[in-house]
């Protein structure tokens, strides 16, 4: 686990030495191991290394081949690399390391830009073809690992890495908001468009890879999907499957040369890789003064026990939260409002403290069909029985109402399920969200000319896939895993998540939908299979999430203060209707509604513009 930055050289005459070294020390929490760079006439590459496996410096990076022709940066883990280095070898390839590195070179040179399609793993990784003059980016098929690049620049530099934060030390790199990405990102809580909030920064799609030359984009190819093609078989037979598949993928998983340890929430997930890993240390996270309410690391420590493992937890205060706030959203390079992604840092800080890696149970929700979205209410289903037609004519007539639970559920009961779900996220309706908006910033995208492309992928599918394949292509890459990421590599820690496993995606594409989610319950198969290794009361415990308590911290002076100054800013009102914000807010701390969410997400984007555009020049 590692971090990059690289660029294909601009017209203007720099000092590329330095310029590279300024850019890789942005990432140094990615790496702290040992750092490497490349220069040459064309193209500058910097990396930080996080030693995993093969802890040797012939393992450092950049990795070249024999001749020093191709030259590779690389982020992430290949599960199946000893496989694939076999098949080298008896190709008459000779290996300088043990590492999953090296792999990709050779692969690369035996097979062309096809070799991706081989890969099992998280990655993110740039070869350098100078024979060629050509530049191979790719990322994993689920997102797993962060990949960025622009070409907005002062002089047609290129710029690519596993951090937009690393873009800022170039000299040509033009730093400015994206005011798209603002409208979208209050009902989302996470930047949902392929450009970033950094205009003209681009992330690489998820199972995508692209060819650079000369400083454009000349290729860009999708090498994987994650549609559902059901095939018919009985439950019993996906049950094993998954058993053997999920545990398949957690031995793929552990293999290191460092110590590894696992995640631990009450619910399944963690637990079911928990069970299967064993490992030495699990480690959980609460919320003090807040363990009767919000707390799972009671159940997390039961299982520890049963299991025999020792669990290790921490409690986060609320001045815990705001005071790294600010660290958090530098980490994240983009607003991310998830409230999860607070404790999350707090959990990797303490794991770190004890290991390099650990397993979590991020995307078996996805994959498996894990959320409650996902199971229609018996009311809805009800409802449903009423012609499609008369529903719409109700529903057109309940949008002029005024919003209640009510005509919300008479909207929605006169919906397309594309109409109605957006994805796991929704925080600001979007109609509010336009009235609290300058005009400037009123132009991005609507959250369904983001969502429509996807649904347009799938468009004779029933709705539980429809909704699973829009989570797993956009509520998954663009929070669930960025912040897995980033949270872990700001206490250079690796973080692993076996869910997140090709061959596992590839056995859930073919599992009917009734066995994913039905009126019993969600991830009905995974849950039947996690009986074999978990007892039934974690097997089945409904999903809980990671429930942060800022409804009650907003409610506090202390805290009210502090947004209240954010909100009051001369830097808010470039962006909002500041009294519209003072009233969410008013409204809240006087408990005449609940309107936490929409205050964190705003409260969240302007932390992080002070931090990117105020505090940094």
């Amino acid at each position: 686990m590692c971090g990059f930055i690289g660029y294909i050289h601009g017209t203007d005459e720099i000092d590329h030495h330095k310029t590279i070294e300024r850019m890789m020390d942005t990432i140094i929490h990615r790496g702290p191991d040992s750092g490497g760079k490349h220069v040459d006439e064309k193209v500058s590459l910097g990396f930080r290394r996080l030693s995993i496996i093969d802890l040797s410096n012939a393992a450092n990076q950049p990795l070249y081949n024999e001749d020093g022709s191709i030259v590779l940066v690389f982020n992430g883990e290949i599960y199946n690399f000893q496989e694939l280095r076999e098949e080298l070898i008896e190709k008459g390839y000779q290996f300088k390391t043990k590492s999953d590195s090296e792999v990709l070179i050779y692969s690369y040179m035996e097979y062309g830009e096809e070799f991706v399609k081989q890969l099992r793993g998280m990655f993110a990784f740039c070869i350098w073809d100078k024979n060629r003059n050509q530049m191979m980016l790719a990322r994993d098929g689920f997102g797993i690992k962060p990949l960025y690049y622009t070409n907005h620049t002062k002089d047609n530099t290129f710029i690519f890495g596993s951090e937009i934060k690393s873009f800022l030390p170039h000299p040509s790199f033009i730093k400015e908001m994206n005011k798209d990405a603002l409208r979208p990102y209050l009902t989302f809580q996470y930047s949902a468009m392929d450009e970033t909030f950094f205009k003209g920064v681009y992330k690489l799609r998820p199972a995508h890879y692209m060819i650079v030359k000369d400083g454009k984009i000349v290729k860009m190819e999708k090498y994987w999907d994650k549609k559902y093609h059901a095939k018919d078989n009985t439950l019993e037979y996906y049950v094993e499957e998954i058993r053997k598949t999920v545990k398949e993928s957690v031995e793929a998983h552990k293999i290191s040369d460092v110590k590894v340890g696992s995640f631990l929430s009450g619910g399944i997930d963690s637990s079911y890789v928990t069970a299967l890993l064993r490992p030495n240390n699990s480690f959980s996270v609460g919320f003090k003064n807040y363990e009767k309410m919000f707390n799972e690391t009671d159940h997390a420590r039961e299982l520890s026990e049963l299991l025999n493992i020792e669990n290790k937890r921490t409690f986060v205060s609320a001045d815990d939260v705001f005071e790294k706030l600010p660290t958090i959203q530098w980490h994240m390079d983009e607003p991310q409002s998830n409230p999860s992604s607070v404790p999350l840092y707090f959990l990797c800080e303490l794991a770190s403290k004890d290991v390099t890696v650990v397993l979590s149970g991020e995307g078996a929700d996805e994959i498996f069909g894990g959320y409650e979205w996902y199971q229609p209410s018996k009311r809805m289903e009800a409802y449903e029985k009423i012609p499609f037609g008369l529903r719409r004519i109700i529903s057109s007539i309940a949008k002029k109402l005024p919003k209640n639970k009510y005509t919300k559920f008479l909207v929605k009961g006169g919906q397309t399920i594309e109409e109605r779900f957006i994805g796991e996220a929704v925080v600001w309706d979007e109609e509010d969200a336009l009235k609290v908006l300058k005009p400037a910033y009123r132009s991005g995208p609507s959250v369904h000319s983001i969502t429509k492309p996807i649904y347009a992928e799938v468009p004779y599918e029933d709705d539980v896939t429809k909704m699973q394949y829009l989570d797993l292509n956009l509520w998954l890459p663009g929070d669930i895993l960025l912040k897995a990421d980033k949270m872990s590599m700001a206490h250079s820690l690796e973080l692993r998540v076996p869910f997140l496993d090709k061959k596992v995606m590839e056995l859930a594409k073919n599992i009917p939908t009734p066995y994913r989610v039905n009126e019993e319950d969600t991830k009905y198969a995974l849950r039947q299979a996690a009986l074999k290794e978990l007892p039934e009361e974690w097997a089945k415990r409904k999903k809980l999430g990671f429930p942060v308590p800022i409804r009650h911290w907003f409610r506090e002076e202390k805290y009210y203060n502090l947004v209240k100054e954010a909100f009051q800013s001369e830097y808010a009102k470039e962006f909002f209707n500041t009294d519209q914000l003072m009233k969410y807010l008013d409204d809240h701390y006087h408990q005449k509604t609940n309107y936490a969410r929409y205050i964190w997400t705003v409260y969240v984007f302007l932390v992080w513009y002070k931090r990117f555009f105020i505090d940094v020049k």
